[in-house]
């Protein structure tokens, strides 16, 4: 048996770690012989030393072998998946997996809750009045084989290491260590029994990874890794210098969702990346030959109504109303003081500080501080301009969905404070999609 202290060891010398360092090191992590102090050191040794794409494939596998993986021997189509790295107004898994779905694939996606400045799934669908989004494990392989889709979190038998170690980075500064990361995310998604895997890596002034090198480096660093894992996987570079819609909060999200799957209104930029992102997941999974052919597959299922059935789906196989598409004031709640916001003077959009955008709806209430803290889904941020916009004096500048009104000036003046006008159009090229990459197997 290697000994913890060893593989600590190791790394912290900047040596290479083998296949039965890295597992022996994670059985004990999932057994509980290695310490909390011990897991601290070896993930310090780590964000220092870092790891090859070949120790992080390694740490994937084992972290992913330390729970049940799931199998899907009797599905008739490609388990598929999508990951983002995180933003604001970032819906598109709510959108990418019923398109899926309607497509013949089928989405297992485990998905978490917003942080910091950035919104989280399981928020946005618990706004929804009955969404249970921890049906167990039995009842999420059900509902995934017989509606194609099922949003669910993280249960105790899925990569729990995974668990163990995420909480301790979290408390000892190595939550951003590129290896550890890719490894968290990965080996989740790995026990997913996935046949393909798209990834969403935001870049831009609402983005953790602002640069757009920095932004490369790891989307190429994930789908190699993910590679060699074996799981086939494309990772996007995709704009975050702006919010990606309409909306930014749970339940006004959750709306601009059935907006867009109804086809009532379709903010460019969320259709730009959500479209991008679920035809190269259609194109992963052999559900199209082409871009174009996949392209061609999802205008279709928005047309034609398929996505939003897919949606509806879902939503009752989770518990939640079956004519939520049909009544959504009915079920989605709304803060007790809103009223819009509007510009003091005319002026084209020009930039956005987007990060500001997200932390004014968590000042709201809309999001966390601390994991442990609860959240108002009802609050939030809505009909928000967009970069190119041009606005006249008095024209909305936001919705603001508050509690009370106190709130509601706080939040004001911190968003006049995120926009900029200029007497000029910004030169924009409209293109949210600056790199699709796909790795490479070592």
């Amino acid at each position: 048996m290697i000994r913890a202290e060893t593989v600590i060891q190791r790394k912290r010398d900047g040596r290479e770690l083998d296949a039965p360092a890295i597992a022996a090191f994670v059985e004990g992590v999932t057994s509980g012989e290695v310490s909390d102090a011990q897991i601290a050191a070896f993930t310090m040794a780590t964000w220092f030393r870092g790891m090859t794409p070949g120790e992080t494939a390694l740490l994937t596998l084992a972290m992913r072998d330390s729970g049940q993986a799931l199998k899907w021997p009797e599905l008739d189509g490609p388990v598929l998946d999508k990951h983002s790295t995180g933003g604001v107004g970032d819906m598109v898994s709510l959108l990418l997996g019923p398109i899926v779905a309607a497509c013949g694939g089928f989405v297992p996606m485990i998905s978490g809750r917003g942080l910091g400045h950035t919104g989280g799934t399981l928020d946005k669908l618990e706004s929804i009045p009955g969404f249970d989004t921890a049906p167990g494990r039995d009842r999420f392989v059900e509902l995934v084989a017989g509606s194609g889709i099922a949003i669910v979190g993280q249960s105790n038998d899925l990569a729990p290491a995974d668990r163990r170690i995420y909480a301790v980075r979290d408390v000892t500064a190595t939550v951003s260590s590129p290896p550890l990361m890719i490894s968290s995310i990965l080996s989740k998604k790995l026990s997913e029994g996935l046949d393909g895997l798209v990834l969403d890596i935001k870049c831009g002034n609402g983005a953790f990874t602002t640069g757009r090198e920095e932004a490369r480096a790891l989307a190429f660093e994930m789908a190699s890794v993910s590679q060699n894992a074996g799981l086939p996987c494309h990772a996007l570079v995709t704009d975050m210098d702006a919010p990606l819609a309409w909306s930014a909060g749970n339940a006004l999200e959750v709306r601009e969702i059935i907006d867009y799957l109804t086809g009532t209104s379709r903010n460019p930029r969320l259709d730009q990346v959500t479209g991008r992102l679920t035809a190269e997941l259609l194109c992963i999974g052999g559900l199209a030959e082409s871009p174009r052919e996949a392209d061609q597959r999802v205008r279709e299922c928005l047309s034609s109504g398929a996505a939003a059935e897919s949606f509806a789906r879902m939503v009752v196989g989770q518990g939640g109303p079956a004519d939520l598409l049909e009544n959504p004031d009915a079920y989605l709640p709304r803060a007790p003081f809103s009223r819009h916001l509007f510009v003091e003077r005319k002026g084209y959009v020009t930039s956005v500080d987007t990060q500001a955008v997200g932390h004014v709806v968590v000042s709201l209430g809309g999001g966390r501080r601390r994991a442990e803290d609860d959240i108002d889904p009802a609050v939030g941020l809505a009909e928000l301009a967009m970069p190119g916009d041009r606005l006249e004096r008095g024209d909305v500048l936001a919705r603001i969905e508050a509690r009370d009104e106190a709130s509601w000036q706080e939040a004001a003046e911190s968003l006049k404070r995120a926009y900029c006008l200029g007497e000029s159009r910004p030169d924009q090229d409209g293109n949210l999609i600056h790199d699709v990459i796909t790795g490479e197997r070592t």
